[in-house]
């Protein structure tokens, strides 16, 4: 199932309409898809360098609006939605982890926001949701979103820019790999400082 949503997703890059679905896959991957608005994103700038930095913008509103509707769904209908969608996609228990681990210290989910906003690690439908159980201040929960899926769209439009058709090998097999290296440290950082305090 996952490799045909890939492959849906992928096929959508090509059409008149791809600005409207990277919208659209932006929005619903930071409330519940499961398929990252990258897959989307990087052959579109590819095709047409020239809208890189639009198609950025694109994605980052879309995806800050999604992720104020995981937002919404994990302060507002945690147990009537937001659950059977973890659940659907085998999350609950490590959200649940999470949650637990949390216990209202919302800054740790700031940090996850931001790593997840880089590097879908943890995947950014699960942070928006906790987010919204654990009551962060949505003014605050905006600019971050903003900031961390704005630095990762607007890094890939520069890189697609300056590199071109040459860059998407390391963009689709390392940059993920080097982003989730680097947030995994900020994680690992997070925990220490909140462990030691």
């Amino acid at each position: 199932m996952l490799r045909r949503l890939y492959d849906w997703t992928m096929s959508l890059a090509a059409r008149k309409s791809a600005e409207i679905w990277l919208a659209i896959i932006a929005f619903v991957e930071s409330s519940v898809f499961l398929v990252p608005a990258d897959v989307l994103y990087v052959p579109m700038a590819l095709a047409k360098p020239e809208r890189a930095y639009r198609y950025a913008v694109v994605a980052t509103t879309a995806s800050v609006l999604g992720g104020i509707a995981g937002w919404a769904l994990g302060y507002y209908a945690y147990d009537t939605i937001a659950r059977p969608i973890l659940e659907f996609y085998g999350k609950i228990d490590a959200f649940e982890q999470l949650r637990v681990f949390i216990q209202g210290q919302w800054e740790i989910v700031l940090l996850m926001l931001v790593t997840s906003g880089l590097a879908h690690l943890p995947p950014i439908k699960v942070v928006t949701i906790l987010a919204g159980v654990v009551q962060m201040n949505l003014g605050f929960f905006i600019i971050s979103a903003i900031v961390a899926r704005g630095a990762r769209f607007l890094f890939l439009a520069w890189l697609l820019r300056r590199y071109g058709e040459s860059i998407r090998h390391f963009i689709e097999k390392r940059l993920g790999q080097i982003t989730a290296i680097v947030a995994g440290l900020l994680i690992v950082l997070g925990v220490g400082y909140k462990l030691l305090a």
